[in-house]
């Protein structure tokens, strides 16, 4: 049963590592549900020894509908990522119809020659979830990272079970969105190749003056003065329970 963190700065990366993690999806911008990060971010976490390390191929926000221009993005960045030092690329790109763009997604695998490739969540917003799974399967990825066309994993555990069953040992399955100690047996019970998590914990930035008459982000909702982290303790009891 491999693990992987979906970590959004090096720290997370030195911690998942530190903990015996198997790979890294590293991401930018968690409240947009993780875009490309840095080629300098990249580069740190590559020197990280013993960890995998899988990019997030993802030009921005919003939905997986992409533009020709967004998609030479996508196409760039693959590159970047190799330079710089990743094992991987994970991506997701629909047609208008919530189908899986197969011919963009070959030319996404293509592109990835050498390094490990992981549809990512897009498949979960399909309007036919079992025929993207046989869609992503026949456009040559490695893996595929779903919650079962659910918000969370466990949710859609029945669906993940039955794309374990018609994968036949095509493709890995990893189960992913939600998933903490108390359902990482349960996930692993259906068959999957690997977990997905974040683990994420919230903690004070070191700011003492903060002003009270902006947001930066745009909405007081968000607290620009918590720093996102991994919970070691929650990392620690999923690895124990799946171990």
């Amino acid at each position: 049963m491999k693990t992987e963190l979906c970590a959004y700065s090096v720290e997370a990366c030195r911690i998942a590592q530190r903990l015996g993690v198997n790979r890294v999806e590293l991401c930018a911008s968690p409240a947009e549900g993780g875009v490309t990060p840095s080629v300098a971010t990249i580069e740190q976490v590559s020197q990280i020894p013993n960890l995998d390390l899988s990019v997030m191929i993802r030009p921005r926000g919003g939905d997986f509908l992409y533009s020709d221009e967004e998609f030479e993005t996508m196409l760039r960045d693959i590159e970047y990522a190799r330079k710089a030092g990743a094992t991987g690329v994970v991506f997701g790109i629909l047609t208008a119809d919530g189908q899986v763009d197969v011919e963009r997604t070959k030319r996404l695998v293509e592109a990835s020659k050498g390094m490990e490739t992981t549809f990512h969540r897009a498949v979960d917003m399909t309007a036919d979830y079992l025929k993207a799974v046989e869609d992503i399967i026949e456009a040559g990825c490695t893996r595929i990272l779903t919650s079962g066309s659910y918000d969370k994993a466990i949710d859609g555990i029945e669906n993940i079970a039955r794309a374990v069953e018609i994968n036949r040992g095509r493709i890995e399955i990893m189960a992913g969105s939600g998933v903490v100690a108390s359902n990482a047996e349960a996930l692993k019970g259906v068959g999957v190749d690997a977990l997905h998590f974040s683990a994420k914990k919230m903690v004070a930035g070191g700011m003492q003056y903060r002003n009270p008459r902006i947001s930066m982000g745009g909405s007081s909702a968000v607290d620009e003065y918590a720093l996102r982290t991994v919970d070691e303790n929650e990392v620690k009891e999923i690895l124990k329970l799946i171990r």
